[in-house]
This record gives C-alpha cells, sequence and structure tokens, in this order.
C-alpha cells in the first residue's frame, strides 16, 4: 500500500534522519569507551574518553537541532515522538552500563536510572492507550541536561585543562540521580491523579 504524501512525511523528514543518526553513533560512542581500560596509560585513557565524550556531545547537540528544526517547521509526528525519546535513553543508559566496568559509576546507581526510565515508558503507554494526557515535566529537561554533563565528565574521568573531570562528574551524576528519581516519583503522581479524577 502506497504512503501518501502526509504519511511519508510523518516518517521521512529532517528531524527524523538527525534521529536516526544519533542511533548510528550510539555504537560508536561504546566502542570508544570500550577501548578505555586499567592495562592502558592514562595518556590512552584520556585521549579515548575525550574522543567518546565529543562523539557523544555531537548526538546531544543533533538532538538540539532536530528538535528546533521540528518547532520551527511543526512537524510532528508519533514516530518521531517516540523515536526520539528510545535514542536519547538508549545513548544515556548505553554509556552508563560502559562506564560500570570502568568503576567510574557504580551498577547500583545504574539499576535506579533504569528502573525510572522503564517505569515512566510503561505508564506512558498506558496513559497514550487510555487517552490520559500529561503535561511534560519540568523536570525531565533538567534530569537529561545533568545526567549528559555529568557523563561527560566521567567519560573524559582524568584531569584536563585544569578541570578534574572525574570529581565534576560524580558530583552531577549525585545531583542526577535525585532529579531523576524525583522526576520519577512526580510523573507517577500525575499519572495517579489523572486516573482517580476519571472516577470522581
Amino acid at each position: 500500500m502506497a504512503l501518501t504524501s502526509a504519511k511519508r512525511q510523518e516518517y521521512f523528514n529532517l528531524p527524523n534522519y538527525l534521529t536516526f543518526g544519533r542511533v548510528l553513533l550510539i555504537p560508536v560512542v561504546l566502542v570508544l569507551i570500550h577501548q578505555i581500560s586499567p592495562e592502558k596509560d592514562l595518556e590512552h585513557n584520556l585521549f579515548m574518553g575525550i574522543i567518546a565524550a565529543l562523539v557523544f556531545i555531537l548526538a546531544g547537540v543533533s538532538d538540539l537541532v532536530d528538535g528546533y528544526y521540528a518547532r520551527k517547521f511543526n512537524i510532528n509526528s508519533v514516530f518521531g515522538k517516540y523515536f526520539d525519546t528510545l535514542a536519547d535513553k538508549l545513548l544515556i543508559l548505553g554509556v552508563m552500563i560502559m562506564l560500570i566496568p570502568l568503576e567510574r559509576i557504580p551498577a547500583w546507581m545504574v539499576v535506579l536510572f533504569l528502573a525510572r526510565e522503564l517505569t515512566i515508558t510503561a505508564l506512558r503507554g498506558i496513559a497514550a492507550a487510555e487517552q490520559i494526557i500529561l503535561p511534560a515535566d519540568y523536570w525531565g529537561k533538567k534530569k537529561a541536561a545533568t545526567q549528559t554533563i555529568a557523563l561527560i565528565g566521567l567519560m573524559v574521568y582524568y584531569p584536563f585543562l585544569g578541570i578534574d573531570f572525574g570529581k565534576v562528574g560524580w558530583a552531577l551524576l549525585i545531583i542526577a540521580l535525585f532529579i531523576t528519581l524525583g522526576s520519577g516519583v512526580n510523573y507517577v503522581y500525575k499519572f495517579i491523579q489523572a486516573v482517580l479524577s476519571r472516577f470522581e
């Protein structure tokens, strides 16, 4: 069955291309992090960490560009909305998981981040099925920004340009954890309120 022009536009547009490009950058970042090893010297690990962080930043910039373009030209689609969110989660959680064996982030913390994302994703699916409208969480953007900066610090990790990236990354990660859990609790609260309002 041939797609209509409008339907094709929903799938084949610049924001979706940029999101797909971000997905392709995920394995690149993960492979670069994989090159970091306690058995390698500091210069090698610092170099690989910086390159991984730069590719990670490039992926983040593509997210900002596709969001700006979609808003400017009013390009909204269900596919783009969910695919964009999925790309962000895969990138963030993928980097976190790769940093566990390097002992730059504890596994229990990654589990908490993952649990929050899975819970909210499930609730969003239920809300969509029940036609429950939940406004975007202001803290969700704060969470994403803090996580991103924290992971950049943890990828570079070593002191560079007068900055102790490891300490900065770790401090921001703690803040990101509280914001992540707080925004998750807030979303669950809003979801319960929306459900209960249907029985009033």
